[in-house]
């Protein structure tokens, strides 16, 4: 019997910690009804497709990492070491996020989160930063967030925080 790799015993961890969290989905999809609903599917359907979807890959994770671990993988790119700065920007924008949607509504809240998620991507990849490159991740940021949330409360009439009551912003 030949030793096992530190690699392939990190790939088994990994592989176990997934099948960990599609048996965990599993278990807290037992407790959502299965009544069916207007297609026929239940909303326990997404909960329990993800969770044996995980469960599945990680039993092949395990499975690939016992058998000789992944092959033909190549070598890892990026940066040595986390970019910090570039976690606490996307780490800001998700959390003003939160903070903000009831307050601000759902289209100035998702454009912040995109704006301070971009820069701190462009931060981390090294870009250079231009004052015009905040102008256009805001822009592009509401040109996201607005139809997203029109469709969202116009059309399938789920209701979003807004910023005023008439549904449109």
């Amino acid at each position: 019997m030949t030793q096992a790799s530190p690699a392939s015993a990190v790939q088994t961890a990994v592989g176990a910690g997934v099948l960990l969290l599609g048996l965990a989905l599993a278990a807290g999809a037992v407790s959502i009804p299965s009544a069916a609903g207007y297609g026929g599917v239940g909303p326990n359907f997404l909960p329990w497709l993800v969770a044996v979807s995980l469960a599945l890959c990680g039993a092949l994770i395990i499975r690939e990492a016992r058998t000789g671990g992944f092959r033909a993988m190549e070598e890892p790119t990026g940066a040595a070491r986390a970019n910090w700065a570039g976690l606490v920007w996307v780490s800001a924008g998700l959390l003003a996020n939160a903070a903000l949607i009831t307050s601000i509504g759902f289209i100035l809240s998702c454009t912040l989160c995109y704006l301070l998620a971009v820069q701190g991507l462009r931060r981390a990849s090294g870009q250079s930063i231009a004052a015009s490159t905040w102008v256009v991740d805001a822009a592009t940021g509401a040109i996201i967030s607005a139809p997203v949330f029109w469709m969202f409360t116009q059309f399938l009439a789920i209701n979003l925080p807004g910023l005023t009551s008439t549904g449109w912003l």
